[in-house]
């Protein structure tokens, strides 16, 4: 139940945002923890600084026009969404899928105000990308497209500005043409407008990994505050793309078995544990489904069309693909299962039902804005590099991610406590990074 106060903050946000329905999902999945924050702290609600945090600073949408290798112009949607600039310039990514549209931008806008806080690292938070799809497009209409996005984008961002990084549909290649085309325009080699760009001309060692091996780490974190670990234990991840495979091959190196993976065709079930060069191959290079792996891969492989992962039984489950992927149902499965924790690799895979199945069973669960913050966070530290011309090495910039995501536990569950609950990781989550963002809103006055 949310706190009377909160309840007329939703109901306002609901009004002003009409349709908007993930956006309202992840509203209310903050609402609901920050009640008690209010007893202690009535000047957040006397300055309206909830209020504040739930308005976007600006929201900006425009055309973007480009031709295919036939000569036919096609139309699609582009955004930004710049949410808080509280603690830095907004930080988020850019995701091109058909499934853009506002309501999914200002809802991974606002997961990554609170997601940035939580790094401890001076970013805000923001989001963008397009109703474009690259699947099926050659390279050269991926490159067209990057240009007339970036054509128009580049009026709104800079490095001390909006520093927008990939996301679902955008990889190191979508970075390059866009940065390619930000620099052309600009005439100038601002190599901090962007993140996730190849080591060649200005990335940072990691940053393709980050996500997944960050979730790695925080999972790490959380079975060893259950006395327990990695080793022996079966992980199931769902997704194939850069979060599942890197999740995969960090759980690997941490003692566990990760049995299956997905995509949007089905799952992938293997015994042995998955194959990563032959993933990476399938995936990353061919761009194939992954019953292309299981014919491969031959032996125990199997592939299962068009079902839930999520009823192949496991000890640590790792959502890894897209928002709302697991269900109540599908929590009640993995709980039945044996599942002893949950690290959120994507942004909100869990349906609030799920959430509460598992909590109810005393499942670790590790919500996306911590869970998954090690992107963001070697984002930011490509940042650093850029600003100082700097290059650091892998082994030094994962030593750097690995400390961030145990800073980011420990904050989580220390917070918990202050606030009387007790491992309850999406409280110490939302409360945590709320508190920053409104103690530095306060500071700059009425912002």
């Amino acid at each position: 139940m949310l706190h009377e106060k909160l309840a007329s903050i939703y109901d306002s946000v609901l009004r002003r945002n009409p349709g908007e329905t993930e956006f309202h999902q992840a509203v209310r999945e903050v609402l609901e923890s920050i009640g008690p924050v209010l007893g202690k702290h009535p000047e957040y609600a006397e300055s309206k600084i909830i209020e504040r945090i739930c308005e976007p600073e600006r929201q900006i949408i425009f055309r973007v026009p480009w031709e295919d290798d036939q000569g036919e112009v096609h139309i699609n949607r582009g955004f930004r969404v710049e949410f808080n600039s509280a603690l830095g310039p907004y930080k988020g990514g850019l995701r091109f899928h058909p499934s853009v549209y506002l309501g999914i931008v200002k809802f991974l806008g606002f997961e990554q105000i609170f997601k940035n806080s939580l790094t401890g690292l001076p970013i805000g938070g923001g989001k963008g990308g397009s109703d474009f799809d690259p699947k099926g497009r050659s390279q050269r209409e991926i490159m067209r497209f990057c240009q007339s996005f970036m054509t128009e984008l580049y009026r709104h961002i800079g490095e001390y500005t909006d520093v927008p990084a990939g996301d679902i549909g955008v990889g190191g290649r979508e970075v390059g043409y866009l940065f390619g085309q930000y620099k052309r325009i600009t005439n100038r080699y601002e190599s901090g407008v962007i993140t996730g760009k190849g080591l060649s001309y200005g990335g940072a060692q990691v940053r393709t990994e980050a996500t997944g091996y960050g979730c790695a780490f925080f999972v790490e974190e959380m079975l060893k505050a259950r006395g327990t670990s990695f080793d022996g234990k079966r992980v199931v991840v769902s997704g194939s793309g850069n979060v599942a495979i890197y999740t995969t091959e960090k759980v690997r190196q941490l003692g566990g078995t990760v049995i299956a993976c997905s995509d949007s065709s089905g799952y992938v079930v293997d015994e042995k544990g998955i194959d990563l060069d032959l993933l990476k191959q399938v995936k990353e290079v061919e761009r194939l489904r992954v019953d292309v792996y299981a014919k491969r891969r031959g032996g125990d492989a199997v592939f299962v069309a068009g079902r839930s992962i999520w009823e192949v039984p496991c000890d640590v489950a790792m959502p890894s693909a897209t928002q709302n992927e697991l269900t109540g149902r599908d929590a009640e499965t993995l709980v039945r299962g044996g599942c002893i924790a949950v690290g959120e690799g994507a942004n909100m895979p869990t349906m609030p039902e799920g959430i509460r199945v598992f909590r109810e069973a005393g499942v670790s669960f590790g919500p996306g804005k911590a869970a998954n913050a090690g992107g963001v966070a070697t984002s930011a530290l490509e940042m650093q590099q850029n600003a100082s011309r700097d290059s650091w090495t892998f082994e030094f910039s994962e030593r750097r991610l690995q400390e961030i995501m145990r800073d980011i536990h420990g904050r989580c569950l220390q917070t918990a406590d202050e606030y009387g609950m007790p491992g309850d990781y999406v409280a110490g989550a939302n409360i945590d990074g709320f508190k920053r963002v409104a103690d530095a809103m306060l500071s700059l006055g009425l912002i």
